[in-house]
């Protein structure tokens, strides 16, 4: 009894030493999946907790209504509100750069970093960074979006030289809408998309209930699945300096990139 509590103790006076890891989410103000989901992964982690801003954002389409949603001063306004918590890293936890161009997520960064000195990332850098780390040259790629949005996306991954060989997506211009997609639909797309075996697989959209699937599913089918709300909290630990592997449970990503360098936006 003795030696058990001694290993205890050693064990909360080792966790007890880790300096706090505070991390932030900008978060589309219709989506009900990401904050529920970020806590779960990161409920056992000692040490790091997570910290929500929002900002509107409740349809997914190319309407310039929906476009200007993304407008850059109303994510650096949630931004900064993130900054009066003292975070350590900052992350736009949504994918609208599949459609609007990469480089708008690039800008964004570097404007959060300069406005509040803080690193920062998105879901979709860090999936690009992923999927560059692994050598990724064909990939499969899931979403909710609507045919057009999808279109974007698939023509972004082009030019940047990402081959989609499978994709499903559901016609849907959400946002809201995309958070009541059963668990059976999504794995349904994941495996259909899995048969033209992929390098990988995306499941692209952080109000889409996939990321809690992704080790059965990766188990199933034997290939590695980036989740975007999964690819942002990898990233998120990385540039606050804390290893992914402190987390377990949520797919292969986590422990197989757990060491490469961070690199920012």
């Amino acid at each position: 009894m003795g030696h058990e509590s001694a290993g205890m103790s050693g064990a909360a006076s080792a966790s007890d030493a880790m300096p706090p890891v505070r991390l932030g989410m900008l978060t589309p103000s219709s989506n009900t999946v990401l904050e529920p989901v970020t806590a779960a992964m990161l409920r056992d982690v000692p040490g790091v907790s997570v910290h929500f801003a929002r900002f509107r954002v409740t349809e997914i389409s190319l309407r310039d209504q929906a476009l200007g949603q993304f407008d850059h001063a109303s994510v650096l306004q949630a931004a900064r509100l993130l900054a009066d918590a003292r975070v350590h890293a900052i992350a736009w936890n949504g994918t609208s750069s599949g459609w609007l161009g990469f480089d708008t997520d690039v800008a964004l960064c570097a404007a959060i970093t300069a406005e509040t000195g803080i690193p920062a990332t998105t879901s979709v850098l860090a999936l690009n960074q992923i999927m560059r780390d692994t050598q990724v040259r064909r990939f499969g790629l899931v979403t909710p979006y609507l045919h057009d949005v999808q279109a974007r996306i698939l023509a972004n991954y082009a030019a940047a030289g990402f081959e989609c060989v499978a994709e499903r997506h559901l016609n849907d211009a959400g946002n809201f809408s995309y958070s009541e997609v059963d668990a059976a639909s999504i794995a349904r797309l994941v495996r259909e998309v899995a048969a033209a075996r992929p390098d990988c697989i995306t499941t692209f959209c952080t109000n889409l209930r996939a990321a809690p699937l992704v080790a059965a599913l990766e188990a199933e089918i034997g290939i590695p699945i980036y989740d975007t709300i999964t690819v942002a909290v990898w990233q998120s630990l990385r540039l606050a300096g804390r290893s992914p592997a402190c987390v377990a449970g949520w797919g292969r990503l986590m422990q197989g990139h757990a060491d490469r360098p961070a690199v920012g936006a």
